[in-house]
């Protein structure tokens, strides 16, 4: 019987890709299925909704051993897609004339705290301190780095920040940001919290010929005139008529551009900034560091402000590819499952040129017409009806 259309979309992408030529076809095979399946309109995570959602042929333990013990190299898959990634974010980056942005930042997927009897606990969880919840929750810490233009934003890379290992969240952002190695024709900005801005970070991205634009905490020292002051301290002698007036998209702020050393670098950019219809006091200012000393203030805030898709990539992986919705306990298989979650992000973007959200819109609305196309096919094909119920798993 004939595969169904939006398989051949998805098989049509591997080959782009240039998957064939490193994995077999039952590999090939399991992937269009589970990607089929993380697109489907209800995906929760489970085997159980990856098996139906695909119209799998073969058993659920199938995709069990697929994820735990097939012999796939989920780095070769990861890096294909990465090169992808990238040849599509420069030519756009080109095109539009747009420096290329790359985005660092972690989220926490939460998990069930097993109980001492378990004896089967998902791997590589631990505690760690939530944000957005503001406490300890139990789960698995990712960072994760996107690159992005004005107009399209891709993941790109993720690291499991695993405490024992003694390696620091922003060792591993370094390491991430050394896969992006090589000449761009436009200039290159990584936008990070006051969190990741360390001294080895920026040497890092000035080594490779990037610059950093980034959220400075307020008690950060600054040398005006050579005296040594917290940028919260130094913000009190600031008087509106030192600012001025910036627009970024519907926000106002007033801003002052502070030129000068900071502790680490000898000449950069430091915005002290507040938005327009709030007091000029410390609990309300923002200080943004850019290491470009040529970008209006306009642009190093603009530019900052794209640090926005991150938070919306993590929203809608999180909601609508279940992310964070894994059952699989083998760090492994965990690994290899958010590989394939990242396949299928970059599938539902690249395939209309939309972000994830509208992207699998369109792919489900595609999958609804695929499968009542199969049927109708089926049925003037004269298979009986017991047989297209069971392909399509509800006999």
């Amino acid at each position: 019987m004939n595969r169904l259309a939006h398989h051949q979309g998805i098989h049509k992408f591997f080959t782009m890709l240039g998957l064939a030529l490193y994995f077999s076809k039952p590999v090939m095979k399991h992937l269009v299925h589970i990607v089929d399946a993380m697109i489907t309109k209800g995906f929760s995570g489970t085997l159980t909704d990856l098996h139906h959602g695909s119209f799998h042929p073969n058993h659920r333990t199938t995709l069990s051993h697929f994820f735990t013990k097939s012999p796939w190299e989920e780095e070769t898959l990861l890096r294909k897609l990465q090169q992808w990634v990238l040849h599509r974010v420069e030519r756009s980056s080109k095109r539009e004339n747009q420096p290329i942005f790359v985005s660092i930042d972690d989220t926490i997927y939460q998990k069930t705290k097993p109980s001492s009897r378990a004896t089967h606990a998902i791997q590589g969880c631990d505690w760690h301190f939530s944000h957005s919840d503001h406490q300890l929750v139990w789960g698995h810490s990712l960072v994760w780095l996107m690159v992005h233009t004005f107009t399209q934003a891709f993941p790109f890379a993720f690291r499991l920040y695993d405490k024992t290992s003694g390696r620091s969240k922003i060792d591993l952002a370094i390491e991430m940001l050394s896969s992006l190695k090589g000449k761009r024709a436009q200039p290159v900005y990584v936008l990070v919290d006051s969190w990741y801005l360390s001294q080895a970070l920026i040497e890092a991205c000035l080594k490779q010929g990037f610059h950093v634009i980034a959220m400075l905490k307020t008690n950060r020292i600054l040398y005006p005139k050579g005296i040594a002051i917290q940028a919260k301290e130094f913000a009190r002698y600031i008087e509106p008529n030192d600012t001025r007036l910036v627009t970024v998209g519907n926000e106002r702020y007033r801003v002052y551009r502070y030129e000068g050393a900071l502790n680490g670098l000898d000449d950069a950019v430091v915005l002290l900034a507040w938005k327009a219809d709030q007091p000029m006091t410390p609990d309300h200012l923002h200080v943004i560091l850019s290491t470009d000393r040529e970008l209006s203030d306009e642009d190093i805030l603009r530019y900052y402000a794209q640090r926005w898709t991150t938070e919306c990539f993590f929203r809608q992986a999180k909601d609508q590819l279940k992310l964070d919705g894994y059952r699989v306990r083998h760090v492994r298989a965990v690994k290899r499952y958010w590989v394939v979650v990242l396949l299928a992000c970059v599938y539902s973007i690249a395939e209309f040129q939309q972000d994830i959200s509208s992207g699998l819109e369109l792919l489900r609305s595609r999958k609804g017409h695929s499968v009542v196309e199969f049927i109708y096919d089926a049925a003037k094909q004269d298979i009986p009806i017991d047989v297209i119920k069971k392909q399509l798993h509800v006999a």
